[in-house]
């Protein structure tokens, strides 16, 4: 078997990498750090809240680094952003190589305001149980956590936690990132039920790290808003007219080659929005039944005639 790659040297391209002088710097922004500063305050507030009102009263471990200060909270009886910060800091010293210098400063504020905000609800405020429901405290902490979490991570922070283990040990191991953040909130859930002494305790953690995932992927993904369409067709010119006069967007026309037939054909690329999706389908069959259409989602569309997310 012959390899496409055979041939290729690798060290003339490594050569070609190292001379490139091309350096991308953010410019600072006062407008943008506010925001993100905001965000990151108002997240770690949420999150507080979650750990507090809902996770903590009910025992509820969702993994990370806030699952195990909840049980060594319930072990020892010492405040839950004790454990939290005298086990994140450890953590962020530990990745602190790999970060750079906004992400780490904004990683270690998320840590301290989530660490700070719990010692409030927790010790000064007292917030009360938000629920004597155990299924309840399960589920709305997890919603709550999730909301917290996605508003820190739109801020472009983070609140420190086992993502930064998994990216340390994905380099001395062949498992995956998100290999290691499964691998660690489910050793960490799984204790909870002797922890606890309680076997029921995991599955009410696994059901909250599901919806706390859930919430946060609403939250930096959002429900995708716009689709795209890839259209393989033997009329593209009538079709990118047809799209062009009844759905006012543009076509943009990729080339491609049917390996079947032998043929280059032309490939239409259309974003849009959903409710165009069905006017879309009629110009098509319309103009070439025969047509071999792909619809996508897109979850953000930066350009003319789409609004950018939040």
């Amino acid at each position: 078997m012959t390899l496409i790659t055979e041939g290729v040297d690798y060290r003339m391209i490594k050569q070609g990498i190292d001379k490139l002088k091309f350096k991308f710097k953010f410019k600072f922004n006062w407008k943008n750090e506010l925001r993100d500063t905001a965000l990151i305050t108002i997240g770690s507030a949420v999150c507080g809240i979650a750990y507090v009102m809902f996770l903590a009263p009910h025992q509820v471990v969702s993994g990370g680094v806030g699952g195990i200060s909840i049980m060594l909270n319930y072990l020892f009886k010492w405040p839950i952003s004790l454990f939290y910060i005298a086990l994140n800091v450890p953590i962020f010293i530990l990745g602190l190589k790999g970060m750079g210098t906004r992400y780490a400063l904004k990683s270690l504020a998320g840590i301290l305001l989530v660490s700070g905000f719990i010692f409030l609800f927790e010790s000064i405020i007292q917030l009360p149980s938000a629920t004597g429901d155990h299924l309840l405290g399960s589920i709305f902490g997890g919603i709550v956590l999730g909301l917290g979490l996605g508003i820190v991570f739109r801020g472009n922070g983070s609140t420190g936690g086992t993502d930064i283990i998994a990216q340390f040990l994905n380099k001395h191991t062949n498992i995956s990132v998100g290999g290691w953040i499964m691998i660690i909130d489910l050793v960490v859930i799984g204790s909870s039920g002797f922890v606890f002494k309680d076997l029921e305790a995991p599955l009410y953690g696994i059901m909250a790290l599901i919806i706390s995932s859930f919430v946060l992927n609403m939250i930096l993904e959002g429900f995708s808003y716009a689709r795209t369409a890839h259209i393989i067709t033997v009329n593209p010119q009538e079709i990118s007219w047809a799209i062009a006069l009844e759905l006012r967007r543009g076509v943009t026309t990729l080339k491609g080659h049917s390996y079947f037939t032998g043929k280059d054909r032309d490939v239409l690329y259309i974003v849009l929005t959903r409710k165009e999706i069905p006017r879309l389908k009629a110009i098509v069959k319309q103009v070439d039944p025969n047509a071999f259409v792909v619809i996508s989602d897109a979850y953000e569309v930066l350009g003319k005639g789409f609004k950018p997310r939040v």
